[in-house]
């Protein structure tokens, strides 16, 4: 990589795992917030908290994420990509201190909702800036995916520590802290975003897009481009998203509550776990449970890493159809197999686990490389936004629809419907290659 590549995949590459921290921090408060909670009080109306209605809380803000890619696709190819990073890193510690001082289930709802909306803007603004600024794009998207599952493997795990010694309010306003730090080198990182777009046409290789610096500059013009990325294959494409956002959510949701219940996963005091010298020190603190299943999920997530750097070298080296059909196809079966190696106990599925956590990431590089392939580079904000509408807005459903096959099916229904989108996005693979 040359200077400028490595300044905007560092850049990226902070702004993505800040991005993934918060968002599956979350799912660990979720045990926390069915036990302290019993009522979400609407006025004079009261609705019981369950898995059903903690899974509709967090879509909201989850929804936001997604559903707000596109207009931030559109604001992407007008403003720049430094901006609207950084709005987003500033809003989202903003969010987690309002998380902080939240005292009943609607304000966390409002600060979900705050998070939802300024994360919302990262994926196309990264995305474009990494399409058109680096020219090494697969290695580049590697290695933006690699730090996207540090933040997804690291946040989790550094907010199950934290929990062991502070309440969870705390814990979620400390969590602040890295985003406002990272907003900072945002400010100061010096690059060009359209490097690699301008080597290219140096090259001939983009000659042919009809926009290829401007973006969209009006309702109608938003109405026309969108028809075009529509009219074509992107719309595979778009499905193939959808169905990895759905995948995506409902997996990881309610995974730290799945796991609790199943052999091996049992909570453990802390004191048994320590020499006694120790554990008398600790005092009170030794007497705190943790739980094994939040640990496994950090785990699982963290190995996504080898699933994002294999899914941006594979781009380089295979058609990305063939990398979506094969991927998504694995994602299927490793559906049907989840519960049942989860029964056969704890070791077996740190196994299973590890290659769950592979293959859930190595989907991304192929679909992110799929998208800059089929649509112009003029337009590529707009085209990721549509993208991350699909993964995250969509996709946000998988949380609610999770949510509610637990509260009024079973685990092994969810997996099921889960299976079955992993396996829609494989055959749209097979479709995209042989056309």
């Amino acid at each position: 990589m040359n200077r400028n590549d490595r300044s905007i995949v560092g850049l990226v590459m902070l702004a993505h795992g800040m991005v993934h921290t918060y968002e599956l921090s979350i799912p660990i408060f979720i045990p926390i917030w069915l036990a302290e909670f019993d009522v979400i009080a609407l006025g004079p109306l009261e609705v019981a908290v369950t898995s059903a209605t903690l899974g509709l809380l967090v879509t909201v803000g989850y929804g936001l994420f997604g559903l707000g890619a596109l207009p931030g696709g559109v604001l992407v190819d007008r403003l720049g990509s430094r901006r609207l990073i950084t709005a987003c890193l500033v809003g989202m510690a903003a969010s987690f201190v309002l998380l902080g001082i939240a005292p009943g289930l609607v304000s966390i709802t409002f600060a979900m909702v705050v998070w939802g909306v300024s994360a919302s803007v990262y994926h196309p603004a990264g995305l474009a800036l990494l399409s058109k600024g680096v020219e090494e794009r697969g290695t580049g998207f590697a290695y933006h995916g690699i730090a996207g599952n540090l933040g997804i493997g690291l946040g989790p795990l550094l907010t199950t520590l934290m929990l062991l010694f502070l309440g969870w309010r705390t814990a979620a306003a400390i969590l602040a802290a890295p985003a406002l730090l990272a907003a900072l080198y945002a400010v100061r990182a010096s690059f060009d975003e359209t490097a690699a777009v301008e080597a290219a046409a140096d090259g001939g290789e983009e000659a042919g897009d009809s926009k290829a610096d401007a973006g969209v500059d009006s309702l109608s013009e938003f109405v026309a481009e969108s028809r075009v990325l529509f009219t074509g294959s992107f719309a595979l494409v778009f499905l193939v998203v959808m169905m990895s956002g759905l995948y995506y959510r409902g997996v990881l949701t309610f995974m730290p509550e799945l796991l609790d219940g199943l052999p091996g996963f049992e909570a453990v005091v802390v004191g048994s776990l320590l020499p006694g010298g120790i554990a008398d020190v600790l005092g009170g603190l030794s007497a705190r449970e943790v739980s094994p299943a939040n640990y496994v999920y950090s785990g699982l997530l963290m190995i996504g890493v080898v699933g994002q750097y294999v899914g941006g070298k594979l781009t380089d080296r295979i058609p990305v159809e063939r990398g979506i059909a094969l991927s998504f196809g694995l994602l299927g079966v490793l559906a049907l197999l989840f519960l049942p190696v989860a029964n056969l106990g704890f070791a077996p599925f740190l196994v299973f686990g590890a290659v769950l956590g592979a293959a859930l990431f190595v989907v991304q590089p192929f679909y992110q490389a799929t998208v800059a392939e089929y649509t112009p580079a003029g337009t590529r904000g707009l085209s990721y936004g549509y993208t991350y509408l699909g993964v995250f807005g969509v996709g946000a459903l998988g949380g609610a629809v999770a949510g509610t096959v637990l509260t009024y099916a079973n685990p092994p229904t969810l997996f099921g419907v889960l299976a079955a989108f992993g396996f829609v996005a494989s055959a749209t693979g097979v479709v995209l290659s042989r056309r």
